[in-house]
């Protein structure tokens, strides 16, 4: 099984490199975002969603001021602020990371630097402060300077009052990792599921910090517990989406889960599960991302005995 699980693990690794330039084992400022664009979408009143390299990021804009949730990469931080400024002449007061990955959390050195407030689960701050190696990826993970170290950190949940608005993060790890939050915006009726949802393929659930498969789902469960039909849903990496998206996700996940959960409890390897193809049936819709489906299939094995 192992033997399988690293050449998933390099087929993984290159195809990181051709899709995603951000998952080099390189520092953000040895990459190139010249070319990158920052595109604003108004999700609701108040509420936007920026696009550019790494995760997707959520913004609270008015009289109290700018809310972030995620920050993206460092050298990204001045194209940020300018999408921002489009709409708000406020100042960047709070930055609210949904987990430690260096795609939404590399702009905290900067916005720390200018005097925004970071904030997070405990978890995070915890892996921050620390080397990390995100196994999946062959990546090491150098700890981040204090600056970038969330300041304000959280077990259960906190919340934001701001902009006439009650902007509600709750842990729900371990999911993609051990320290996820998702966001809600109760006036607002949104919410940012950080990378919890990946709304364009199969997910990433990074074991080496902590994720678990059936963490997702759970805590896939607990939006939906939260959120109505006219729910806007920001995703981790995706397009913007909405309840009936984050159902589909569940589901396909869900099934998946339950399907090499079968097998396994039937003696059978990875291998033999993959050749089974226990994902056939969701592999056009869900297929197209970085993550395979024979590498969801040796995550969700591994992920399994994590559970026990």
């Amino acid at each position: 099984m192992r033997s399988t699980l690293r050449r998933s693990a390099v087929i993984l690794l290159l195809t990181l490199l051709s899709v995603f330039p951000w998952a080099k084992p390189l520092h953000a400022q040895d990459q190139d975002f010249s070319g990158v664009k920052i595109e604003t979408i108004l999700v609701s009143q108040g509420v936007w969603m920026l696009v550019g390299a790494g995760g997707n990021i959520g913004v609270s804009a008015g009289a109290d001021g700018v809310l972030l949730i995620d920050d993206q990469f460092a050298p990204l931080t001045d194209k940020i602020r300018a999408a921002v400024a489009k709409f708000s002449p406020k100042p960047i007061r709070f930055v609210l990371n949904t987990h430690w990955h260096g795609d939404h959390v590399g702009g905290n050195e900067h916005l720390g630097e200018a005097g925004a407030v970071i904030v997070a689960n405990d978890h995070v701050r915890e892996r921050m402060s620390t080397d990390q190696d995100m196994e999946m990826m062959h990546r090491h993970v150098p700890a981040s300077p204090e600056i970038a170290l969330p300041v304000i950190t959280y077990g259960k949940d906190v919340t934001f009052h701001l902009n006439g608005d009650t902007i509600r993060a709750i842990y729900v790890g371990p999911a993609h990792t051990d320290g996820d939050s998702i966001v809600y915006f109760k006036k607002a009726n949104v919410v940012h599921m950080g990378d919890v949802f990946f709304q364009s393929g199969y997910p990433f659930v990074d074991l080496s910090s902590g994720g678990s498969v059936r963490g997702v789902v759970k805590a896939v469960d607990r939006a939906l517990e939260l959120i109505g039909p006219s729910t806007k849903v920001i995703p981790g990496h995706g397009k913007l989406s909405d309840r009936a998206g984050l159902v589909e996700y569940r589901d396909m996940l869900n099934t998946i889960v339950g399907r090499v959960a079968a097998m396994k409890a039937e003696g059978k390897s990875v291998e033999e599960i993959q050749a089974a193809k226990p994902t056939a049936d969701y592999d056009e819709r869900w297929g197209g991302g970085f993550i395979s489906a024979d590498q969801i299939v040796a995550t969700i094995f591994e992920s399994l005995d994590n559970d026990k």
